[in-house]
């Protein structure tokens, strides 16, 4: 089974307004609310793929109701720990380009935690876990590591979308998949990461460290995978992408349902790369249709 952890989820409140002044009342044109997170979106484009999970994590108040219902509604599994508090709110305000207001986070307990790590323990041999996303406030910076600790030797493989402190001590636990974009590549190890041959030098430096296979994110310029015996390069067309929310999360789920479909990186990153432009390039996120019409357009070139 697949399992989807986001220990900070929102409601993604998105507003459509044709710009922005400062101290005045603004009509809104058009507004859309969605249960958020990336994890949550994980699940959400595994589902559209046919490809069930379980989504974990922290849910409270109203906010946590909805985004319940929402992940409900989709068909999507769950086991949400329940905390005291509401669920964050992030507003997308959209104004031909888009400004993120990030929510606060409900505190997380002790108990809580406790109660999501009984739910991490029932994990076994075959299961794919994936992290993705922020850590509240509440929560410890070490907190994925923890996670993957537990998980040591069970067979469980591990999914890491996270950056800086969290990304950084997971390295040594040997996750299964990383996916930095271009800009945490290059906060990891204080330089600008802005060329392929970049993001090829310094994911090999992330396996180097203990990261299995790692995909780089590097937005117009495709993408690049790294791993112990192979390299690819991944050029998509210069389009103007419409869409930031989800693209980084459709990778991931798109290689994760390729992986599991063939056992081979190639065809995973090639379809996470289509998986991924695909959201970015229109509204909501990728389907099978959107991910098949893109595909012919990506070049991949072995690199190792």
């Amino acid at each position: 089974m697949i399992y989807t952890l986001t220990l900070n989820p929102s409601i993604d409140y998105h507003i459509w307004i044709p710009q922005l002044t400062e101290g005045t009342i603004h009509q809104v044109q058009k507004e859309w609310k969605d249960a958020g997170g990336k994890g949550i979106n994980v699940s959400k484009v595994l589902k559209g793929l046919g490809m069930e999970s379980i989504a974990l994590g922290f849910t409270g108040g109203f906010t946590g109701a909805f985004i319940q219902q929402q992940v409900e509604n989709m068909g999507i599994l769950h086991r949400f720990v329940s905390v005291e508090g509401d669920s964050r709110i992030n507003v997308k305000l959209k104004t031909g380009t888009e400004t993120d207001l990030s929510g606060v986070a409900p505190a997380v307990s002790q108990e809580a935690l406790k109660q999501l790590f009984a739910e991490i323990d029932e994990l076994s041999e075959g299961d794919y876990l994936v992290l993705a996303g922020s850590v509240p406030d509440s929560i410890p910076d070490d907190i994925y590591r923890t996670v993957v600790k537990r998980l040591a030797g069970k067979g469980v493989r591990i999914f890491l979308d996270a950056k800086g402190g969290a990304l950084r001590s997971c390295l040594s636990e040997r996750p299964f998949l990383i996916k930095p974009n271009h800009h945490e590549l290059g906060e990891l190890f204080g330089v600008s990461v802005d060329t392929p041959a970049k993001a090829l030098e310094y994911g090999r430096e992330t396996v180097v460290l203990g990261a299995q296979n790692v995909i780089v994110s590097m937005a117009g310029q495709g993408a690049v995978f790294v791993n112990e015996r192979e390299a690819y390069y991944a050029q998509i067309p210069q389009r103007k992408a419409v869409n930031s929310i989800g693209a980084g999360d459709s990778m991931v789920a798109g290689f994760l349902y390729m992986y599991e479909q063939t056992g081979q990186v190639e065809p995973a990153f090639r379809f996470a790369v289509a998986a991924g432009s695909s959201t970015a390039l229109s509204e909501g996120f990728c389907t099978h249709e959107k991910i098949q019409q893109f595909m012919p357009s990506i070049t991949i070139d072995r690199l190792l």
